[in-house]
């Protein structure tokens, strides 16, 4: 999802249902960029909190249990999704509201109410962790603009 996204040393990456904190991480770890994390399960965000020390990424991250409607996205310019697609339509005012123009977002698996993908893409991890081969569908959003957003121009472009 971060090669898919783009992401690089000046990006804030926010995401959204962090659970253990893996996108964050290697968000910071791998490209330098600076990252949050957000997730409802307490356990999941020591989980991520107890990561970020031995990859070394501590003073680049944080996480935080947090209502999504309740947090404020704006300092982001990538966010990173890992929701159910009701979840996710519900998010897009707010995604709207909070982000700049030109913020990137990406949704693994599912889209984002009736913004329609330009691209996919498919990618088959090595392995699940039970062994079993695994696919997950990605697709990223990135680059609408509210001003297209208001016009009804869609506003939502998304990257190959």
């Amino acid at each position: 999802m971060l090669h898919l996204a783009k992401v690089g040393p000046t990006d804030v990456v926010y995401d959204l249902g962090c659970g253990d904190g893996r996108i964050v991480i290697a968000a910071a770890g791998r490209f330098g960029a600076r990252g949050v994390g957000i997730d409802i399960d307490p356990r999941r965000i020591a989980e991520a909190n107890a990561a970020a020390r031995p990859a070394g990424v501590a003073g680049r991250v944080r996480f935080a249990v947090q209502d999504l409607f309740q947090t404020n996205f704006s300092e982001a310019n990538l966010v990173s999704l890992h929701l159910y697609p009701e979840l996710n339509a519900r998010l897009r005012p707010k995604l709207l509201a909070d982000l700049k123009p030109g913020s990137r977002i990406v949704s693994h698996q599912f889209g984002i109410g009736d913004w329609k993908p330009l691209a996919m893409k498919q990618v088959t991890p090595r392995t699940a962790s039970n062994g079993s081969p695994a696919t997950a569908t990605i697709c990223s959003t990135c680059g609408w603009s509210r001003r297209a957003e208001r016009r009804g121009e869609g506003g939502a472009r998304l990257l190959g």
